[in-house]
């Protein structure tokens, strides 16, 4: 179907499914509990067409889509992909060391987190400044503007005497609403130097494409703490009701991209923060922060990710080439 009639059936589907599902704050998160989780977006469909991505966190959720008809269900891809987790759990990887000058994909961290991706440089205010998730740099939220920020994280051996940028801003994680992004930034301290363009094939360049200039079906790339360099796929756009759980509780995202790997993961545990890049242009798209380890091509599990307009927006950041 056209783009327009996919997004009207994707609106249809979110009003029924959140007719039957009662609100959740994050106090009364509790792991052991389950609360049905559906996100939809839309995917690929060939020829400039689309289809409306529904994403399951189990196969029992599917009780709770409405009866739209066969014609309206052939427009469906409905995937189970298990839970969303942040993705800022340690795994051993080459890009883990202390490495200087800085660049993106190293492990950082703020000291209470294990540890996750320097995604890439931006300027704010004019300082240039580390681009992360608000899990990775601000501790989801718990860190204080000014805290230290180190290089390499806690959990690879990162320790105070690592410190290399220091938190100036987050967007906060709330559970009254939905999130846009999950995004931090941590200025560079005097005499740390960088090299935002030390990247597989050179800088990222060319504009940043706004939200809905994201399409289904392209090719990108990314440079992340515990993968390394992976190839994945842009499987759906657009993406609302993403629910990720936080060591503190379930938050909700609206306006996701979500990507699979094309040999294996994309990605995984420590790779939150990672920037995202389109392969056949190399325009820097969007900034990693969460994941699955089953749906998506292969059953290798899919990434979410905020666009990268949206994440610069929010933070009053502009985007550093080299």
């Amino acid at each position: 179907m056209q783009p327009d009639s996919a997004r009207e059936l994707k609106a249809r589907i979110l009003a029924a499914v959140e007719a039957e599902l009662p609100a959740a704050q994050a106090s009364d998160y509790d792991p052991r509990d389950r609360r049905p989780q559906i996100a939809v977006g839309l995917a690929p469909a060939g020829d400039g067409r689309a289809r409306v991505a529904v994403r399951l966190e189990e196969e029992a959720d599917r009780a709770l889509l409405p009866d739209l008809g066969r014609a309206a269900e052939a427009q469906i891809d409905i995937r189970v992909i298990g839970r969303v987790r942040a993705l800022s759990s340690p795994a051993p990887d080459d890009l883990q060391r202390r490495v200087r000058p800085l660049r993106p994909g190293l492990s950082v961290a703020h000291l209470d987190v294990t540890a996750g991706t320097l995604g890439g440089f931006v300027r704010v205010g004019g300082r240039p400044a580390i681009l992360s998730n608000n899990h990775v740099l601000a501790a989801s939220g718990a860190a204080r503007i000014g805290d230290p920020v180190v290089q390499p994280g806690p959990a690879d051996g990162g320790t105070a005497a690592d410190r290399v940028a220091t938190l100036s801003a987050f967007e906060g994680l709330t559970a009254a609403r939905a999130n846009l992004v999950d995004a931090a930034v941590a200025t560079l301290d005097p005499g740390v130097a960088a090299e935002p363009g030390d990247l597989p094939g050179g800088p990222l360049a060319g504009p940043i494409p706004g939200s809905l200039d994201i399409e289904p079906d392209e090719l990108v790339e990314k440079v992340g703490r515990t993968t390394g360099h992976t190839h994945g796929r842009v499987t759906a756009v657009e993406v609302d009701g993403v629910a990720v759980e936080y060591d503190g509780g379930i938050y909700r995202f609206d306006d996701q991209i979500e990507i699979a790997g094309r040999a294996g993961a994309f990605s995984q545990g420590g790779d939150s923060g990672s920037v995202i890049w389109r392969s056949r242009d190399r325009a820097p798209l969007c900034l990693l922060f969460a994941g699955s380890s089953t749906g998506g091509d292969g059953g290798a599990g899919v990434t979410f990710a905020s666009p990268l307009s949206t994440v610069l927006a929010v933070l009053g950041a502009e985007w550093v080439v080299d």
